[in-house]
C-alpha cells in the first residue's frame, strides 16, 4: 500500500507543481486592458496592479505608448496622480497595495491614428525601494501589456465606453454605467494566456510518462 501511495505521489507531483507555477506567474503580472481597440478612439483603459511580494506596492509608473495621447484619469482614494510628458505616476498616500491585493486604475487615452500594436511599459515600486520593470517582450519574466489597434469602421464613433469628452483638468470621475462598461470589456479581453496551454501540456506529458513508468513497474 505504501509503495502504491508513493507511486501515486510521483505521478501527480509534476502536474501540481506545474499548475502552481502557472498560477504564480499568471497572477503577478501588471496588465493594461483592453487588448484590442480602434484607431483614433478615446479608449478607457484599465491598469491592474497586483502586489506579488510580501510588502506593499507604493508607486506605479506607466509610459504612454508613442502615438497615443493621455487624456484623463479617475481619481482613486489613497493615491496621487502626476503626469510628466508620457509618464503617468500613481503614488500611494497611505499603505499602498498590500500583499495578496490588487488595485485597478482607470484612465482614458486617445489611440494612434494608424493600426498596429502599442506596448504599455509599467514600473512597479515597492515599499522597500525595489523596482519591477514590466517592460519585457511577451514570454519574458516581466512582459509589458500589448494593445492591438485595428482600423476603425467607417462612420464609427471615435469615443469608447460612454464618450468621455471631459479634459483631465475638469475632473476624472466616471459614471456607474461607464464603470460597468469597462468591467464588461475587461472580462471579454482577458483571454486565456498561452502559458496556460504550455503548462497544461507539460503537466499532461509528465502524467503520461509517470503512468507509463507505473505500468511498466507492474509488469516487471
Amino acid at each position: 500500500m505504501n509503495t502504491l501511495l508513493r507511486k501515486i505521489t510521483t505521478l501527480t507531483a509534476p502536474m501540481a507543481a506545474a499548475l502552481m507555477l502557472f498560477a504564480a506567474v499568471a497572477s503577478a503580472h501588471v496588465t493594461v486592458t483592453p487588448a484590442e481597440s480602434t484607431t483614433g478612439a478615446w479608449e478607457t483603459y484599465t491598469l491592474k496592479v497586483p502586489s506579488e511580494k510580501d510588502i506593499a506596492t507604493v508607486q506605479v509608473d506607466l509610459r504612454i505608448p508613442e502615438g497615443a495621447a493621455f487624456k484623463q484619469y479617475e481619481a482613486v482614494p489613497g493615491w496621487n496622480v502626476t503626469i510628466d510628458g508620457n509618464k503617468v505616476s500613481w503614488t500611494a498616500t497611505g499603505e499602498g497595495i498590500q500583499a495578496g491585493q490588487f488595485q485597478r486604475f482607470y484612465f482614458t487615452a486617445q489611440n494612434p491614428d494608424t493600426a498596429g500594436d502599442i506596448a504599455w511599459d509599467a514600473y512597479q515600486h515597492y515599499a522597500d525601494g525595489s523596482l519591477v520593470q514590466w517592460s519585457g517582450e511577451e514570454g519574458s519574466e516581466s512582459p509589458h501589456s500589448i494593445t492591438g489597434i485595428v482600423e476603425a469602421a467607417a462612420g464609427s464613433d471615435s469615443h469608447s465606453h460612454g464618450s468621455m469628452d471631459m479634459d483631465m483638468g475638469n475632473g476624472g470621475s466616471m459614471s456607474m454605467d461607464e464603470h460597468n462598461a469597462i468591467m464588461a470589456d475587461v472580462d471579454k479581453s482577458n483571454g486565456t494566456s498561452p502559458l496556460l496551454y504550455i503548462t497544461l501540456g507539460i503537466s499532461l506529458l509528465s502524467f503520461l510518462l509517470a503512468a507509463i513508468s507505473l505500468l511498466r513497474g507492474k509488469k516487471e
